[in-house]
């Protein structure tokens, strides 16, 4: 239960009795997850780095907060299914794109878009949340596929990245659903 009421209109209302059907998987709730000790944040790149928030291997797909404490880069790849983004802080962009993100900015990516992530040099550190579904194509500078990632490459790499930091490498488990 949340913290209980006090003047709210709503105070009398007692919740639920069963939340979940026989088979629901288990709600994720992680605090502050944006302003997060930075171990939590996963070197995505040289100059990036994402916290997963819940991962579905199943689905292939996965949310993060994605982190540049200065200038950055996601080098140039390409989505085949959508991207959904919302920014926090900082400012951020694609190079292909007429458009800068700053905080408070909504992004839709169409599915079958390729460009390059570029965070700029800002007081605050660029985040952003992402909802990915599907593999990131990594493509070279003519744009052809060169390299991939996916959900289970991401996996990997927070597990590695969670065990040399001392959570553990099982840390990740707990955001799978």
């Amino acid at each position: 239960m949340p913290e209980a009421a006090v003047n709210e209109f709503w105070k009398d209302i007692k919740p639920i009795a069963e939340v979940f059907k026989p088979d629901a998987g288990r709600d994720v709730y992680t605090s502050n997850v944006a302003d997060a000790d930075e171990k939590y944040f996963v070197p995505f790149t040289d100059t990036v780095s994402s916290r997963p928030l819940w991962i579905s291997p199943s689905q292939n797909k996965w949310c993060d907060i994605l982190m540049a404490k200065e200038a950055g880069l996601v080098n140039r790849h390409y989505h085949p299914h959508e991207v959904f983004a919302y920014t926090i802080s900082g400012k951020w962009g694609y190079l292909e794109h007429d458009w800068t993100a700053t905080a408070g900015d909504f992004i839709y990516e169409s599915p079958g878009e390729g460009h390059t992530l570029v965070a700029y040099d800002h007081p605050d550190p660029m985040r952003a949340f992402f909802i990915v579904k599907g593999p990131l194509l990594w493509l070279d500078e003519d744009g052809e596929v060169d390299g991939y990632m996916d959900v289970h490459d991401y996996l990997k790499m927070c597990r590695e990245h969670y065990e040399k930091v001392g959570l553990g490498a099982d840390y990740i488990d707990g955001l799978l659903r």
